[in-house]
């Protein structure tokens, strides 16, 4: 497997610290309000922020995230096709840079969505809670709505656009599941919200470069079974989110590794039989003491904690690493 970890596009502290706990890959969301750059459609600006990391002695192993926006695609607006092109281009940019995974979604109008995100748990930390039943009941805008056989007929159509470009440039891109795995949401339909979903959008291409980001918890919440699910998609998954759930898609918080109902040593053997070798960073983790004001999910003291804790299985069932 190769260790990752979610890092920004400019040497922070956290650059250093994953050097420390011997991670030198990174995941890195590339959007110019974050970069202070053009999107990775942007050759220049995709090497800029690849030489940044290289110069750190990190590799820039894939991109996560929306790049720019992309609710023309998703939404099926007009500047559907410049976006598409614009996405085309980011992939032949990925390819000659060598930069070979692509984490994506296709979450229209709301994304990662939480009802709850100081949520006290374990010895104070702080983290991440979602409940239906406390979700704004009004709607959004309608220009914003969308039905869920609208969004498949979207998602048909970037497929087709994208994954032969993908293939041609060396680029796997990984599907990332809706989060929370819920339809509708405040009027907006989502798609990838359970295992039989995935099947579908998988059949709609057999191309190497058609893949899952398996992000275990979010099968968990969809009352998946994730290592039955894992088995029906080895072939597919070519990036995992190592993270934990404790409730269901309905009402569920986010929980330290190492506290929640999965056994993660189990599910990262399982993997590992699979036969799975890509690339695999820990998700969303609680925000420890003196970090209360940090990103939710991604304070830095609690991803020091998981990564250890992910090595320590590794180490233990002899799992090689990289």
């Amino acid at each position: 497997m190769i260790l990752t970890d979610f890092l920004p596009a400019t040497a922070d502290r956290s650059w250093q610290l994953a050097k420390q706990v011997g991670i030198t890959h990174a995941i890195c969301k590339c959007a110019p309000e974050l970069t202070g750059l053009a999107a990775p459609d942007n050759l220049v600006a995709l090497r800029t922020i690849k030489d940044g990391f290289k110069s750190e002695g990190i590799r820039l192993h894939g991109l996560e995230g929306d790049a720019f926006d992309m609710q023309r695609i998703k939404l099926g607006l007009p500047g559907q096709e410049e976006d598409i092109a614009r996405y085309q281009q980011m992939l032949r940019n990925m390819g000659k840079l060598e930069i070979p995974l692509l984490c994506y979604n296709f979450m229209a109008s709301i994304g990662w969505f939480r009802t709850d995100t100081k949520v006290c748990i374990r010895g104070g930390a702080i983290s991440n809670r979602f409940r239906l039943a406390a979700v704004d009941s009004e709607p959004v805008p309608p220009e914003l709505q969308i039905t869920e056989e609208k969004l498949w007929d979207n998602y048909r159509y970037f497929i087709e656009c994208v994954i032969p470009v993908a293939e041609e440039a060396g680029v796997k891109m990984g599907l990332h599941p809706d989060d929370p795995p819920v339809s509708p949401l405040r009027g907006v339909g989502r798609i990838f919200t359970s295992a039989d979903a995935f099947e579908r959008a998988m059949g709609l291409s057999k191309s190497p470069a058609h893949g899952i980001t398996y992000c275990q918890a979010n099968f968990r919440a969809m009352g998946e079974d994730i290592f039955a699910t894992a088995t029906r998609f080895a072939e597919r998954i070519v990036f995992v989110h190592f993270r934990d759930v404790e409730g269901s898609r309905q009402d569920f918080t986010e929980t330290f590794h190492d506290n929640g109902p999965t056994d993660m040593a189990a599910i990262l053997k399982h993997y590992n039989t699979l036969g799975f070798r890509g690339a695999i960073r820990v998700d969303h983790v609680p925000s420890m003491a003196s970090e209360e004001d940090q990103p939710h999910g991604y304070a830095q003291l609690g991803r020091l904690f998981a990564t250890g804790y992910l090595k320590g299985i590794l180490d233990t069932h002899k799992i090689h690493y990289s």
